[in-house]
């Protein structure tokens, strides 16, 4: 009987430990999307406020807005300085992919519609990233 209950309990700790790591690793995968769309974010935000065109202004502002939520929405998963660290390799990433710092095609058609799904719908992306990583 007591090897039936210390096998119970491996078994449980084993399996929670396993969930654990694919939690892990979806949280990771999960907040290096949000990293992404963030960086994404920012350039399309500063691409647009320099181009001096006042009715853009208010886009340039949402785009900045959505760029500071998909960084907190990341930050409940990692640290602060984890977040900012992959915020900063995906915007050297983004740039070194951009032809010039106003060629904003390219980025827009990868991450336009699914940043927003993703800030729309965090807890879905990260269901998905969770099964992913199974």
């Amino acid at each position: 009987m007591l090897a039936k209950k210390k096998l119970a309990v491996m078994v449980l700790s084993v399996s929670t430990l396993s969930f654990n790591s694919f939690a892990g690793e979806a949280e990771e995968a999960f907040t290096k999307e949000l990293a992404e769309c963030a960086a994404y974010y920012q350039i399309a935000s500063d691409a647009i406020s320099a181009m001096n065109a006042p009715q853009m202004q208010a886009v340039g502002e949402r785009l900045k807005q959505s760029g500071q939520q998909t960084v907190e929405i990341a930050s409940k998963y990692q640290t602060e300085a984890q977040v900012s660290a992959a915020v900063s390799q995906a915007l050297e990433q983004h740039k070194a992919s951009m032809p010039n710092s106003n060629a904003l095609g390219p980025l827009m058609g990868k991450y336009k519609e699914k940043c927003k799904t993703i800030i729309a719908q965090p807890e879905k992306r990260l269901d998905y990233w969770t099964m992913a990583t199974m």
